[in-house]
């Protein structure tokens, strides 16, 4: 049947995942475009290409039913062709090509240039730092690696994206050029682990020095850091944080759990005394940081006790940012070889109380900021409000603030110097200065 689609030869890109992907999307079609093709990211199309994500069941499944939507839409006739790529094609592509076979084409994570070829467009290697960007035109992220060494045994992410490969320091430096001058302020430097920045490159763990590098890039305002592993963190980042202005005191690091048990099975080459005084060097280096840290329950083995011992840690760290996982049983991990044997009730359960006790600790600490000035920047308009961030706060997963738009004018994009009026678990309301 043939489509009924009127927008030819128009490549529509659609995003799954997380912020990895978002840039790979990005870089995909940023060199679409240079080859003259007509791309878009989640609008109508009568090619598309799905970017997949792997990582854990929800996500797969989400991404496996959006294949077979599009698929539906091909045969409908309101699409032409429809190519899969990103973490679940490089995982599973001879199960798809099975189960869906009617895909035009299938490409893992490393395999863009012939992605790009079976959509006739050249991989142009000389575009570094060219990409389309799909976020608010004020934040971009920056991925500084791809890969991953570590050995956890939960994890699938070395299945999907290989071993750790760090970018040179001068291509991460152009990248952020463009970006600043296409009218980003804020970078949010991304990858598998940050932690191990520049060992493969430079023979020692570079982020510091990456960082010193941004900071002197016109234009860029703010820097911030996601996704850092514990063991072996470049405590010379700190020194940096503490002493440049754009570099925000804000860090992301997954601690996944503190029961030493836990800790061992799940193989993270740490212990609760090493995680804990980690943390405590954070904050008495830089008092002002937020930390925030991502917690994963129902693991394999894991004891009504050692998940005491994680909800007592939990209030005594009083995190400012705190996001919880359920376990997810991943085969061809460490862990696959475990008995999965906590309840998928048991680990929701476990997952809403942590949850619980971490929306009491944000109240409090937002309380606490009542009266208190702060710079912010505007990501969007919503409704009555404008809604903006902290330096505290990262895009899509952390703290707003809420502005009265009736009878504030405020530019999306800008930064503006405020005054928190009111406060909730989640949110701040705050007045322009």
């Amino acid at each position: 049947m043939r489509t009924k689609s009127i927008n030819k030869n128009k490549i529509n890109v659609v995003t799954l995942g997380c912020s990895k992907n978002v840039y790979d999307s990005e870089v995909l079609m940023g060199q679409l475009k240079a080859s003259g093709k007509d791309v878009v990211h989640e609008e109508e199309g009568n090619i598309v290409v799905i970017n997949t994500c792997g990582f854990i069941n929800n996500a797969k499944e989400e991404s496996v039913n959006t294949i077979l939507e599009y698929m539906q839409r091909k045969e409908e006739g309101e699409v032409d062709k429809v190519f899969v790529t990103g973490c679940l094609s490089e995982r599973y592509k001879p199960d798809l090509q099975k189960e869906i076979p009617n895909v035009d084409q299938y490409f893992g994570t490393t395999e863009l240039p012939g992605l790009l070829k079976a959509l006739g467009a050249d991989y142009k290697h000389e575009l570094i730092g060219e990409r389309l960007t799909t976020t608010p035109k004020n934040y971009a992220y920056l991925k500084i690696a791809e890969g991953c060494d570590r050995p956890c045994s939960f994890c699938a992410i070395p299945l999907m994206r290989g071993k750790h490969k760090s970018t040179p320091i001068e291509d991460l430096v152009t990248e952020a050029e463009k970006l600043a001058s296409n009218g980003v302020k804020e970078l949010i430097l991304i990858a598998q682990d940050l932690t191990y920045y520049g060992l493969d490159l430079y023979k020692k763990r570079n982020l510091a020095e990456l960082l010193k590098e941004l900071v002197k890039v016109d234009g860029i305002e703010w820097i911030r850091m996601h996704y850092a592993f514990p063991t072996g963190f470049p405590m010379d980042v700190l020194e940096v944080m503490r002493n440049e202005s754009k570099v925000c005191n804000y860090i992301d690091i997954p601690l996944q759990h503190i029961s030493d048990d836990i800790l061992k099975s799940m193989r993270r080459g740490t212990t609760k005394a090493k995680t804990t005084k980690l943390i405590q060097e954070f904050r008495k280096s830089v008092p002002e940081m937020a930390i925030r840290t991502t917690l994963i329950v129902g693991y394999p083995g894991e004891t009504e006790e050692d998940f005491q011992l994680l909800k007592d840690w939990v209030k005594e760290m009083r995190f400012e940012r705190l996001g919880c996982f359920t376990y997810s049983h991943e085969e061809n991990t460490h862990a696959y070889n475990l008995e999965d044997d906590v309840s998928e009730e048991v680990k929701q359960e476990r997952a809403n109380e942590i949850m619980e006790i971490q929306s009491q600790i944000s109240w409090e600490l937002n309380r606490q900021k009542i009266g208190q000035t702060f710079k912010v920047v505007i990501d969007r308009k919503e409704g009555n409000y404008f809604v903006g961030r902290t330096e505290f706060d990262s895009p899509d997963v952390d703290n707003e603030v809420l502005i009265d738009a009736t009878n504030n004018y405020l530019k999306t994009g800008e930064f503006a110097n405020v005054k928190i009026t009111d406060a909730t678990d989640f949110d701040l309301y705050a007045e322009v200065l």
